[in-house]
This record gives structure tokens, sequence and C-alpha cells, in this order.
């Protein structure tokens, strides 16, 4: 089984870097929200979720018919898999697992598009002309876990043509692109209440009704802070795959308290605004403190998102780990190795935690 970050029941009292969640935890509302919903644990849960799309598309700004509900971003992603069962996929390397593993499910053939340290773990122009005529699906995450390198959305697009071109679909994974900052909000000239998740400009939601070939994916695990709770969900213009989706979902997927805690989390209109500040604050932190060791006792790459993506020593997380610190291990990505690792931007004091032991373990 593929080795995840945020395993808390192994590691109870750790602190934990390992997995990429909100820093603020969930809403409140949302908390209480599912608390309450367990009142209605007696019935089943509304099939297709049809209050939690219109919550969702009055915060992401987009059409509730264009979007499906599913017991997390994976089981999205497995969905479309098993809908459209594709024969040949392109995934870009190192990335999030459960695309290979949704693909090969359907016994699809898979090729790795294997990003490198000396691009930057970049998407270059080289990597878009794999996708040729013989790919029947592409999957990019944007920001990418775990290297946190933000694709501009000029280099989607033409990867997105490509594919159409080829009459494969594209699939982005969005996950983390809350997370990025906005520049009106870094520079103060925004209030918090301008932006929900529904117009972040490096989105790829705009192009959903001119590219029938495009599908979004993202979740309220992260950036809600409630992992536990499971719900994902993914936008599509092209609404005889939304169908083929449903075909094959089994339709009572999302919970009743998960239902009630997403409604809720997506009525919060300044959370995001307030998370995107928290993580600037105490990235920036971090990435300070980081930035004290020489390149080749820790060097990092990228941090577009809610977490750093750094080289270091190998075994650095198990030494960690003797001060009760827990850190990704990213050497069982394919295309990294021992010395890649990820770390999460918690609070403050967690922060603070992690830098005293560094200095304990690294040479300055």
């Amino acid at each position: 089984m593929y080795e995840h970050g945020g395993d808390s029941y192994r590691y109870p009292d750790f602190t934990d870097f390992s997995a990429n969640i909100n820093l603020l935890g969930a809403p409140e509302c949302a908390v209480e929200r599912a608390r309450a919903a367990l009142d209605g644990i007696t019935h089943y849960p509304q099939v297709g979720c049809d209050r939690l799309r219109q919550a969702i598309a009055e915060l992401e700004q987009a059409e509730p018919q264009e979007i499906i509900c599913g017991n997390g971003a994976a089981e999205v992603i497995f969905s479309l898999v098993l809908a459209l069962k594709p024969r040949k996929a392109m995934v870009f390397a190192p990335a999030f697992q459960e695309y290979e593993q949704a693909l090969k499910s359907v016994d699809c053939q898979v090729i790795r598009e294997y990003l490198s340290p000396e691009q930057g773990f970049r998407i270059t122009e080289h990597s878009l002309a794999q996708a040729d005529d013989t790919i029947d699906m592409v999957f990019v995450c944007n920001p990418n876990n775990p290297t946190g390198v933000l694709t501009e959305q000029n280099m989607l697009v033409q990867l997105l043509n490509r594919c159409r071109k080829a009459g494969a679909v594209l699939v982005v994974d969005e996950c983390f692109l809350d997370f990025v900052p906005l520049e009106q909000e870094a520079d103060g000239k925004s209030s918090l209440s301008d932006y929900g998740a529904g117009c972040h400009p490096d989105s790829m939601k705009p192009f959903l009704k001119k590219y029938t070939n495009l599908f979004l994916v993202k979740a309220f695990t992260k950036t809600f802070g409630m992992p536990g709770i499971r719900l994902g969900y993914g936008f599509c213009g092209n609404l005889e795959i939304l169908e083929k989706m449903r075909g094959v979902t089994q339709p009572w997927n999302v919970s009743v308290p998960a239902q009630e805690a997403g409604i809720a989390a997506a009525g919060e209109r300044t959370f995001l605004a307030e998370t995107r500040r928290a993580v600037a604050r105490e990235k920036a932190f971090l990435l300070e403190q980081l930035s004290l060791y020489p390149p080749e006792e820790l060097r990092i790459y990228g941090h577009a998102a809610n977490f750093i993506f750094f080289r270091s020593r190998k075994g650095l997380d198990n030494a960690l780990e003797e001060y009760g610190i827990r850190i990704r291990n990213c050497s069982n990505f394919p295309g990294l190795e021992e010395g890649w690792y990820r770390i999460a931007v918690r609070s403050r004091e967690e922060n603070t935690v992690l830098v005293k032991a560094l200095k304990k373990i690294l040479v300055f």
C-alpha cells in the first residue's frame, strides 16, 4: 500500500508536518454542522448532493450541473477513470500517486513524464510533446504535490489544446490552488470578502465551457482542514462525462455529516482569504529559517502552496522523529529518492519547534 503523510494513528503524539492540512483547522461552523447532522444518520444521504453542489457552485462561481461530489478527491478521480476507461494515459512524476493507482485499476497503460530538479520540476515544452495522439488521458496537479511548483496557465492551455487535438481528457487537480496567494491580498488592496474560491487567476475553470475534454478536481480536505470527513468534487463542462461517472458511482457515496459540513464550509466567504494570509506569514518565517543553511545541507525547491519541498541529508526524517516531529519522506514518489522531503506550513509554535530541532541536526 502506498504510504501517505498524516498517520496520526501510529504517531499520535508527534508534531505533524507530513500532511498538508490547513493550519487554521476546519471552520467551526463546519464542525458544528457535522455534529448536528448526526441526528440525521437514520436517513440516507441525499443522492446527487443537490444542496451541496449548489453551495459549491456559489463558492466556486460555477454551475451546479457542472459539479460532481465524491467521498474525497480520490473517489472522484477513480470514478472518472472507471467511467472513461482510458487505454493509455500520461502522468507527471513525481505527483499524487492515486492518479496512477486509479488508471491501473482499469488496466490502463501509464506513461510517466519525469520532472527534473535541473528544470525546477517544471513542465516544459518537451513535456507537452509527450502527449501524443496515442494518449487518452493526462493528469496534472497544480500546484504539484509534492514539489510545490505552480504551472503557468498558458502552459496548461497549450497542454489542453494538445489533448483536445489528440482526443484526450486533461485532468487538472487544483486541490492546493486556494493556498496560492493572490497579489491583491498580499498588498492589502482587497478585503477578505472579495474572494472565495471562485476566481483564482491560475484556475482552469474559465476554460470548462469551451473545452469538453477538461476535468478539474478539488476537495474540502486540505483547504478546509477536514480530511476525516472525506469530501471532494469535480468540475466538467461535458455533462456526458458526468453522467457516465454517476453511472459507476454508488448512489449514497457522500454521508449526511459530510454533505452538511461541506455546505457550511462553502458558506464561509472569508475563511480561504484568512487561510492564505496565515499561510503566507508562516511560510515566510519557515523559508527565512531554512534559507540559512548552505545549499549542500538544505536546498529549497517549490513552495507555491501550503508546503515546502526541499532536499537535504538522508535520514533527516528519522532524525526529526527523535524530537517528536514527523515530516514527509518523499522517496516513495516515482522520480525521487532518499533525501527529498516535504513539510507542511503549520502554526508559529509548531514551526518554531521544527526550526529548533533542525538546528540541532543540520550544520550551518
